[in-house]
């Protein structure tokens, strides 16, 4: 592919919820070619065909981290993310990317391993990986294709990536935390839509709150409240998008009965209120 060429399509068929795509394309770069400090509304994954560059990007907290990645890497972006990403000025990198999102693509992706903090794509099967770059390169060359034939090779394209990953070194904690935070995760994925505190998470683990809340702090970067907030604030996000509920029932839906109490903690994390948000979010954007 030439130098600075880029080639997209969206998809324009925003009638599915479960997965679909937003847009995907490729380009091949300039030496020092910059995109950001930019914010994605949904999941973006790029994949390095060749050449290298440079992804700075900061997680939930504020917690900024840069990533030096080259051909058959690849980096996913999160929605509501600030993130740069640059070129390398002797090597610049082609990549190709898919935009997507979906109810459940969240916690698919958290337990491939990939994560706000951990966005970097290596491969722990060639085969797998090369499947996926297939379907991407086939969503890319038949964007004339019916809405329910791109959404089936989105959902190959999803698979192979979530299969592909490879995630060992994420894997930092002992086993008996690492047993710990994925009972405290899986607590609050099958109860944040209720009334639920750090207290009952921490229960939930068997540990004191003190106790629990300094081994999920070491293990995930963030303190139990953070991640509870954090965890309604992504499905919160995801109903404002995908669905027209109105906000009150979105509040209801991720364990805030009071509207009010939802839209200030909307706020808090996003800086401004969920109608807003939804306003500025819910079309399609490239």
């Amino acid at each position: 592919m030439p130098t600075n060429e880029l080639e997209f399509s969206t998809f324009p068929n925003a009638h599915y919820v479960d997965l679909m795509p937003y847009q995907y394309g490729r380009e091949a770069c300039e030496p020092g070619h910059a995109f950001g400090p930019a914010r994605r509304s949904h999941f973006l994954f790029h994949y390095i065909i060749s050449g290298r560059g440079l992804l700075m990007s900061s997680d939930e907290g504020g917690v900024k981290s840069d990533h030096r990645l080259s051909e058959g890497e690849g980096f996913l972006i999160f929605p509501n993310q600030v993130n740069t990403y640059v070129a390398d000025l002797d090597d610049p990198w082609e990549y190709i990317w898919v935009e997507f999102d979906g109810i459940h693509v969240r916690d698919e992706l958290e337990q491939a391993g990939l994560t706000d903090s951990s966005p970097v794509y290596r491969s722990l099967s060639s085969e797998l990986r090369n499947r996926m770059v297939e379907e991407m390169r086939y969503l890319i060359s038949n964007r004339d294709a019916s809405a329910l034939h791109l959404i089936g090779h989105t959902y190959l394209f999803f698979d192979y990536l979530l299969r592909s990953v490879d995630h060992e070194a994420e894997q930092a904690p002992s086993k008996i935390q690492g047993f710990y935070i994925r009972e405290a995760i899986d607590f609050v994925k099958e109860n944040y839509q209720s009334d639920i505190s750090v207290e009952d998470i921490a229960r939930r683990t068997g540990l004191n709150r003190s106790y629990f809340g300094k081994v999920f702090k070491q293990a995930t970067g963030k303190s139990p409240q953070q991640y509870l907030i954090g965890y309604r604030m992504s499905k919160a996000t995801e109903l404002l998008k995908l669905t027209a509920l109105p906000v009150s029932e979105v509040g209801r839906a991720v364990g805030y009965p009071n509207q009010l109490h939802f839209s200030r903690a909307f706020k808090g994390v996003f800086g401004m209120p969920p109608r807003d948000w939804r306003r500025e979010n819910a079309r399609v954007t490239g």
